[in-house]
């Protein structure tokens, strides 16, 4: 079917909005300084209440009231016109009010003389509540609810920015829905705050009405009998109709805007418009019922009119009466017209989930998980609980599960659904591992241990006292497998650390400190920020339980304007020396520490490229090769001394040695002297 065209004056409508804008508000500034005749008068009387009428249907079928986002710039020219007005029709009644009620033009008359009805006391009695209505009532409630909304729409900003982060982060919506929800945030608050400013053009509008009708009767009256020669009488009757008329023309498409603003303002919570929503929640059948009951009493009271109030109670209670049928009818079984499949079929979103930590049993590792108190499951247990205390963060949960496709003896962890080890038990056989690196002199089967890769043995139950007698280290296959999973989360402890994990870490510190979390997040930087700042540390294997320092440590980075991530987790791990200090010390009670020598540390500042926020390290292949080979050798020294060495460099160096390090030795910890406890002894085993 062929589509109806439009006009070519309607189609061509939007093209010129810009001009017919600019054109209507430099008319409306000339009506307040040029007179109007009687048939203007008339034609823009009209108009604003044409223009009324829309607004309010325009607020009456909204959905959202972001729809109606213009209602703001609306409101403050449609109250500039009805200013005009006023300010014209004043004019024309104080100049030409002698000459009669249709000095005004026929719109005002007819409407004084409506309203009068004869009787000048009873009209201005009527005008003046009219006049109450809209200022008291309406126009304060709207503005009252349009400072609220303003307020609590604000003040839940940062939260549901968060929550937008939460979920890119988490997966749940991808870069660009995360920029349409922020932008239409970003709308929201902006059309709240202006609808805020907006409401008191509404008020300031029935403000200048009701002085506006007090300047007409007064001014005309004085004029009417003092210029002009009008009897008391005269003036009286012909300036109440001219200002009843006025007032009233100008009043009723002021209430019609009012209405619309609260409309507005109220509009929240639903995605229906206003009809559909309040039928729905009017039309319960008890309150119909009630409602009913109601009128019926009320009908048979003596001296009340029947009819209105049976017509009322029998249309309310048979309304009630389809509303129960319709809601106690059996509905209809649609099971039986689904599809054989839609039972069993998994949610699509189910498939898009990914499990942060897995572990897949080969089908002969499956009695590790089995049983009423499988130890495999304590071990975990043990596990999360371990690291919670000693990290500061709850590991999230391990998902078992079987997998066909793997040897029987086999098992692979998995996070983030990418495998991170593997490695093969023997159940129920034990794993003997001697601490000094070689392989036991004991009968066995030679393996290698899984989780560092030590020679080792498979025996037996019956062979572990000679075992423990030999000084071999035996453990049983849950042991084992705990271990690999314990070192496998070391590793991996920043990826673990989430974005909702990091939130929930900052939702549950003591309620004295969460005066600290307000006064950093979202002022000076967001969550995400806090996140990155703990992978970091996390990723050298620093504690992030202690989160109060850390958080007063990023704070005083902001202060001073250190706002990279390496400036940061600078000023945080000086924060943490203490800490910092305490673990990497060794059995003999100090800090064995291999420190770089001024030569070095001048080649590798020379060698820093970039801003300094974002600093690289740019060194020729060949000198950082000689590095290497000296790192390596004095590391291997301190091994064959029996000391665990840390590496000291300068703040500035220390996370570029630390990538270099990461390599081939991530279990060696670089610090700066700043991360060095003054009152920690240390001990110096040499210098590269």
């Amino acid at each position: 079917m062929k589509a109806l065209a439009l006009p070519p004056w309607l189609a061509n409508l939007r093209v010129g909005s810009d001009a017919a804008l600019i054109t209507g508000v430099a008319l409306v500034l000339g009506i307040l300084v040029v007179p109007l005749p009687s048939a203007l008068l008339d034609a823009a009387q009209a108009l604003n209440t044409t223009i009324s009428v829309l607004v309010l249907m325009v607020a009456l079928l909204l959905v959202k009231p972001l729809e109606f986002a213009s209602f703001p710039q609306i409101l403050l020219i449609t109250t500039l016109f009805r200013l005009g007005l006023n300010v014209a029709t004043t004019r024309a009644i104080l100049a030409d009010g002698q000459q009669g009620v249709d000095a005004a033009g026929a719109i005002i008359a007819t409407f004084g003389r409506y309203l009068m009805g004869g009787d000048i006391v009873v009209g201005m009695i009527v005008f003046a509540i009219l006049l109450l209505v809209n200022h008291v009532v309406v126009s304060k409630g709207a503005g009252r609810v349009a400072e609220v909304a303003a307020r609590f729409h604000l003040d839940g900003l940062p939260g549901k920015q968060m929550a937008i982060d939460a979920d890119l982060n988490a997966g749940n919506i991808d870069e660009k829905e995360a920029r349409r929800r922020r932008k239409e945030l970003e709308e929201e608050s902006s059309f709240h705050g202006a609808m805020d400013g907006a409401s008191k053009f509404v008020k300031g509008d029935a403000t200048a009405g009701l002085v506006s009708t007090f300047i007409n009767l007064l001014g005309g009256f004085a004029i009417g009998t003092l210029r002009h020669g009008m009897s008391a009488g005269d003036a009286v009757m012909t300036y109440s109709i001219l200002t009843v008329g006025d007032g009233l023309v100008g009043q009723i498409p002021a209430l019609l805007v009012s209405v619309a603003a609260a409309i507005v303002v109220t509009k929240g919570g639903s995605d229906e418009r206003a009809d559909i929503q309040m039928a729905n929640q009017l039309s319960g059948w008890k309150p119909l019922a009630v409602a009913s009951g109601a009128s019926a009493m009320m009908g048979v009271l003596p001296g009340m009119p029947l009819l209105p109030f049976a017509i009322l109670a029998g249309g309310t209670g048979v309304a009630a009466w389809y509303k129960r049928k319709e809601q106690t009818a059996p509905k209809e079984d649609t099971v039986s017209h689904s599809a054989p499949s839609a039972e069993t079929e998994q949610p699509i979103g189910q498939v898009l989930r990914m499990d942060l930590l897995r572990l897949e049993l080969g089908y002969g590792l499956l009695s590790l998980a089995a049983g009423d108190a499988p130890r495999l499951t304590e071990q975990i247990r043990g596990l999360r609980r371990s690291i919670a205390q000693e990290m500061g963060f709850v590991l999230p949960s391990i998902r078992i599960q079987d997998n066909l496709e793997l040897p029987p003896d086999t098992y692979i962890l998995r996070v983030k659904e990418i495998e991170a080890g593997r490695g093969q038990l023997r159940p129920p056989l034990l794993l003997a591992i001697d601490p000094n690196g070689g392989l036991p002199d004991m009968q066995g089967d030679r393996t290698s241990e899984p989780t560092f890769g030590l020679p080792a043995l498979w025996i037996e139950e019956r062979n572990r006292e000679e075992a423990l007698a030999r000084g071999v280290t035996v453990v049983d296959c849950p042991g084992v497998l705990a271990t690999h999973i314990t070192e496998i989360v070391r590793e991996h402890m920043p990826e673990l650390l989430s974005f909702s994990e990091t939130q929930k870490l900052l939702d549950e510190l003591p309620k004295e400190q969460q005066k600290l979390v307000t006064d950093l997040i979202p002022a000076q930087v967001n969550v995400s920020t806090v996140q990155r700042v703990l992978q970091s540390l996390l990723a050298e294997r620093v504690s992030v339980r202690d989160l109060p320092t850390i958080l007063e440590g990023m704070q005083e980075a902001m202060a001073a304007n250190m706002r990279s991530l390496h400036g940061m987790v600078a000023v945080v791990r000086a924060k943490l020396a203490r800490q910092i200090s305490e673990a990497a010390r060794g059995a003999m009670g100090h800090v064995p520490i291999i420190t770089l020598s001024p030569d070095w540390e001048v080649a590798f500042t020379e060698a820093l490229v970039g801003p300094p926020e974002d600093r690289q390290l740019a060194m020729e292949p060949v000198k950082l090769s000689e590095f290497l080979n000296r790192l390596r050798d004095a590391l291997d020294n301190a091994d064959a001394q029996g000391e665990t060495a840390a590496i000291v460099t300068s703040a500035a160096l220390r996370p570029h040695i630390r990538a270099i390090l990461e390599r081939f030795r991530p279990a060696t910890a670089v610090l700066s002297q700043a991360e060095i406890h003054p009152r920690v002894r240390i001990r110096s085993l040499g210098s590269i």
